[in-house]
């Protein structure tokens, strides 16, 4: 099973999570996302309650987790209430960790994370569902941007090595050696550089330093881990709070998806890979890095393995895929329908082509009929 090629990618302009008819984003919010009261219509779509109600259920569907797909989740909710008014879908954008933590507790029907369950976690789904338990379904895939703030320099060039020291910080100047020998043409000051990680748990923190683990395991002694594990560095709440950093503090470098670099007008980095030439953070060039992504989950898990260590022309290695986690058994009878309507929407054509533009890369068709397959499954 390989991961496909999309060469779609655009900026999106976010700021803050917005809200978009009944759906609550909350990028720093609490687990309790209960929604205040609202009216969902249907003159955009014109399509009625009842009418949509069979295949739609209907009442209030939770979810909560990952910022990096809050944007994708945002445009999909959107979508989903003007065919279903039926349902009232909120999503808390709190962060992986919370959202898998809100899952554990039984608190959302659905948690959105950017890295697979450990065995640890699944053993916690368990109590949420009975005679089942959490399993891991992708959705959507992207780049993991190096945001950075250099007055001055454009189009830095930065390999898996130099950012373990930067990010381990066994490098703390602009200028120094590691930096020029990769930008021999810029001028770089002597600017100390001052790294932003994320404070919360988060997949795409597991992410970027599964990638550092694989590629300069020397320089970056640590395991992937959705808390941040160095000791040195600052930090910030979500993606959106290291995109905010990095756009105020001169010297700043952080992680954090496409769309919050690009709205932000954020300057990011090429990464050196071993291959012809540095490459660029774009959605088709991450989906050239996942191209042989294998799926690893058991049973209905349908966690894939990424490849950071990838040395592809045009291949972005510092990627992830975003997965929402559901119990395969178990799942409240009065929200089940409406899962299962919003999950199906999500990796239908149409929501993966929605979000093409957001710096998302759809699912292969492979793995989205796997997904759907896996959807239907649910109980």
């Amino acid at each position: 099973m390989k991961l496909q090629r999309n060469g779609r990618t655009k900026a999106l302009a976010i700021g803050a999570v917005a809200v978009v008819s009944s759906l609550t984003l909350a990028a720093c919010g609490s687990d309790n996302n209960t929604p205040a009261a609202s009216t969902t219509t249907s003159a955009a779509s014109g399509t009625s309650a009842s009418a949509a109600g069979a295949d739609c259920g209907s009442g209030q569907l939770l979810g909560a987790g990952s910022t990096a797909q809050a944007n994708a989740v945002t445009q999909w909710v959107k979508d989903f209430q003007a065919k279903c008014p039926g349902v009232t879908v909120n999503y808390n954008a709190n962060g992986s960790g919370a959202g898998i933590t809100s899952f554990e507790s039984g608190k959302v029907a659905f948690a959105g994370s950017d890295a697979a369950l450990k065995p640890a976690d699944i053993t916690a789904t368990q109590a949420a569902c009975p005679g089942g338990q959490g399993i891991d379904l992708p959705m959507i895939g992207g780049p993991i941007a190096i945001g950075y703030n250099l007055p001055g320099v454009t189009g830095l060039i930065l390999d898996a090595p130099t950012l373990a020291k930067i990010f381990n910080g066994k490098i703390t100047k602009w200028n120094d050696p590691a930096i020029k020998a990769l930008n021999p043409t810029a001028t770089l000051p002597g600017l100390a550089i001052q790294t932003f990680h994320r404070v919360d748990g988060s997949g795409t923190t597991a992410n970027f330093t599964a990638y550092l683990a694989a590629t300069a395991a020397s320089d970056f002694p640590y395991a992937a881990n959705k808390l941040w594990p160095a000791k040195s560095g600052q930090s910030a709440n979500g993606s959106a709070g290291l995109a905010a950093q990095v756009k105020k503090v001169a010297g700043s470098i952080s992680y954090f998806e496409l769309s919050y670099a690009t709205s932000g007008n954020i300057s990011t980095a090429k990464i050196a890979t071993g291959a012809t030439a540095p490459v660029d953070a774009t959605a088709a060039n991450a989906s050239a890095a996942a191209a042989d992504a294998p799926v690893v989950g058991t049973g209905a898990d349908l966690a894939i393995k990424l490849n950071y260590a990838t040395k592809a022309d045009n291949a972005y290695p510092i990627i992830l895929v975003t997965y929402e986690i559901a119990c395969d058994k178990g799942n409240k009878a009065a929200t089940l329908p409406a899962l299962k309507a919003f999950l199906n929407y999500t990796v239908s054509d149409a929501g993966q082509q929605s979000v093409a533009s957001l710096g998302y890369f759809p699912l292969p068709a492979a793995l989205a009929a796997k997904v759907k397959a896996g959807i239907a499954a649910l109980a």
